[in-house]
């Protein structure tokens, strides 16, 4: 599983031009989920996301979590996380989880999430054509693998 992790003043999904879910201060979570996924992983990947310390304390140190900052989650699922772009020009996504085991994994990470945090979880609209919209504050973006956990 691979997450890119944006620290964000706000965020929102739109699908047909309808704004679907949005977000003030928190993070913009993007999950692409690969063959072979280990159930364990969302456990670890969720508190990850959720103990990541990124916000500025008093000292202006990242220092603080999203439950110090009562901050909020916005989850999208984004396949393309795992396409191969080594060879020629057009991403292969061979690696990538089919469909159904990705929209399970999915909505179990969202639950996982919700779990394990008290505050305010969006999630958008699994294998929509959605349009992301978000003020990335910082600007910081974190990239996680659940296969190399450095």
């Amino acid at each position: 599983m691979r997450v890119i992790v944006q620290r964000v003043s706000k965020a929102s999904v739109e699908v047909n031009n309808n704004i679907v879910s949005s977000i003030g201060s928190g993070l913009l979570v993007l999950v692409g989920f690969e063959q072979d996924e280990k159930i364990e992983d969302l456990e670890w990947i969720s508190k990850k996301i959720i103990s990541l310390r990124v916000f500025q304390d008093q000292k202006d140190k990242m220092n603080l979590s999203l439950s110090d900052i009562e901050g909020e989650i916005l989850v999208v699922s984004q396949f393309s996380l795992h396409s191969l772009v080594k060879k020629g020009n057009r991403p292969s996504f061979v690696k990538a989880c089919n469909y159904l085991e990705a929209q399970d994994l999915y909505n179990r990470l969202i639950k996982t999430i919700k779990q394990s945090f008290k505050g305010n979880v969006r999630e958008g609209v699994f294998g929509a054509d959605m349009k992301i919209s978000s003020v990335n504050n910082g600007p910081l973006t974190f990239f996680i693998d659940t296969k190399n956990k450095e």
